[in-house]
C-alpha cells in the first residue's frame, strides 16, 4: 500500500500509549472495529504485526519499537504544524500589504486609512497600485492583498463584500459662464466635456446610459485618471462626470461646484475582493474588517 493515513498513526499511537484497541479507539473518537481496521492497515502496510496480544495488553513487536520514534515525531510535527499560526497582533506587526486600487480610492479613501493605521497599527506598511487586467491574478497569486473599487471580474471565483453604493455627479467650474447650480439635458448636451476612462471605477455606466437615453456628449478631451481633472475642470469650461464621492473631495480642493445630472444615472456597489486562498489568513482578515469599519457606512 502507497497510501500511509494519517488516522492510522494516531491508532497506533494510542496503542502504544495503552497496550489496548478499544482504549486507542476512545481516544480518537472512534467506534473499535474502526480501529483494528486502521490496525490491519497498518499491518499490511509496515509488513509487520506491529502489536500482539498478551497478558499485559497489545504490546509492540520489534518492529513497531523501531520506527514508533519516527511515527512519534511525524505527529509532533504534523500537531505543531496545525497549531503553529500566531496571531496577528496589529499594534507590533510590521506587515506590508499590498492594495489594488482605483485612482479614486488613492484620493479618497486612502488619506482615512493611512491616518486610522497611523493609530491602531502604527507599523504596518501599504503599497498600492491602480486596477489592472493583471489585478485577478495578483490577488491570486498572493501579490496583491485586496482590490477596491467596482470590478466586476472579479464576482467569479473570489470573495466580494460592499463597503458602500456611489452614485455621480456632474463637475463644474465654479463661475462658469453658463451653468450655476442647475443643468438641463439641453445645455449637458451643448457644453464640451471631459470624459475620464479609468478601470474600476464604475465610469462605463454613465457611457451605457447615456448611449440607451440617446443622449450625446461633445468629448473634447478624454483623460485616462481622475486625479487631474477637478483642476481641468476648474480652469476650462469643459463638465465632467464623476463619482460623487470622488466629486465632494475635489471640490474641497479646486473651485468647482457639484451639479446633479439631468438624467437619472444607476449606482454601483464599491467593493473590497480578494481570493479564497487567503481568506483565513489573519492578517487578511484583519485589513478586511477595517476597511468596513471605516467605509462600510460611509454612503
Amino acid at each position: 500500500m502507497a497510501k500511509l493515513d494519517l488516522e492510522w498513526l494516531k491508532v497506533f499511537d494510542g496503542i502504544w500509549q495503552t497496550a489496548s484497541v478499544s482504549k486507542a479507539a476512545e481516544r480518537q473518537g472512534i467506534a473499535q472495529a474502526a480501529a483494528s481496521t486502521a490496525l490491519n492497515k497498518l499491518r499490511a502496510h509496515f509488513g509487520d504485526r506491529l502489536f500482539e496480544r498478551t497478558a499485559l495488553g497489545m504490546q509492540p513487536t520489534p518492529h513497531a519499537q523501531k520506527i514508533q520514534p519516527a511515527l512519534r515525531e511525524a505527529l509532533a510535527q504534523l500537531e505543531q504544524a496545525r497549531t503553529s499560526r500566531e496571531a496577528f497582533d496589529p499594534p507590533r506587526t510590521q506587515r506590508r500589504f499590498r492594495i489594488c486600487l482605483t485612482d479614486i480610492s488613492e484620493v479618497v479613501l486612502l488619506p482615512r486609512l493611512l491616518e486610522h493605521l497611523g493609530q491602531a497599527a502604527p507599523q504596518v506598511g501599504i503599497e498600492t497600485e491602480i486596477v489592472s487586467a493583471g489585478s485577478a491574478r495578483r490577488l491570486e497569486d498572493g501579490e496583491v492583498d485586496l482590490a477596491v473599487g467596482f470590478m466586476p471580474q472579479l464576482e467569479a471565483g473570489f470573495y466580494g463584500q460592499t463597503l458602500f453604493r456611489q452614485n455621480f455627479v456632474c463637475l463644474a467650474a465654479r463661475d462658469h459662464p453658463r451653468i450655476a447650480g442647475k443643468l438641463s439635458k439641453k445645455a449637458f448636451a451643448a457644453e464640451a466635456h471631459a470624459v475620464v476612462s479609468s478601470s474600476g471605477t464604475g465610469h462605463a455606466i454613465v457611457d451605457k446610459t447615456l448611449l440607451r437615453q440617446g443622449i450625446e456628449r461633445r468629448v473634447v478631451l478624454q483623460l485616462s485618471s481622475f486625479l487631474g481633472v477637478a483642476r481641468i475642470v476648474a480652469q476650462t469650461e469643459l463638465l465632467a462626470v464623476v463619482p460623487r464621492i470622488l466629486g465632494e473631495v475635489l471640490a474641497t480642493q479646486e473651485p468647482v461646484q457639484l451639479i446633479e445630472p439631468p438624467f437619472a444615472l444607476p449606482d454601483y456597489a464599491v467593493k473590497q475582493h480578494w481570493h479564497a486562498r487567503f481568506h483565513a489568513d489573519d492578517g487578511n482578515a484583519w485589513l478586511r474588517r477595517t476597511l468596513a469599519e471605516l467605509f462600510g457606512a460611509s454612503r
